[in-house]
């Protein structure tokens, strides 16, 4: 698993890269109310707005760390936002994409330099 600076996990699985936002993300957003994602076959460039999420507190932008195209989004987040607090690693996933380039996955930071920037 690799990290953004904007507070997101990328996971590589096959072929595939699943997107979520991370354990600090979730507890610094507070309650998730409302997730809007987008539809499978779009395809979206690095530093993109992919998807918002709302909490109580505030609405946030998920931003692509990767260029592709959509190939799943996880439907169950539509009625069930809080998934994102619960489980934000592996029930609260955002989508999954088929990467354009790949190797970009090996540009995002590792869970140490993540961990680094949130100290």
């Amino acid at each position: 698993m690799k990290y953004t600076e904007d507070h997101e996990w990328v996971r590589k699985e096959g072929d595939l890269f699943t997107i979520g936002i991370t354990v600090y993300a979730a507890s610094e957003l507070g309650d998730v109310v409302y997730v809007d994602l987008p539809e499978e076959g779009d395809q979206f460039s690095v530093g993109d707005d992919v998807a918002v999420i709302e909490s109580v507190k505030a609405a946030s932008e998920i931003i692509s760390p990767l260029a592709g195209t959509i190939v799943e989004i996880n439907e169950e987040l539509m009625e069930n936002p809080s998934l994102v607090n619960d489980d934000p690693i592996e029930k609260g996933w955002f989508y999954k994409m088929e990467a354009d380039k790949p190797s970009e996955f090996e540009n995002l930071m590792s869970e140490k330099e993540y961990q680094e920037l949130i100290s």
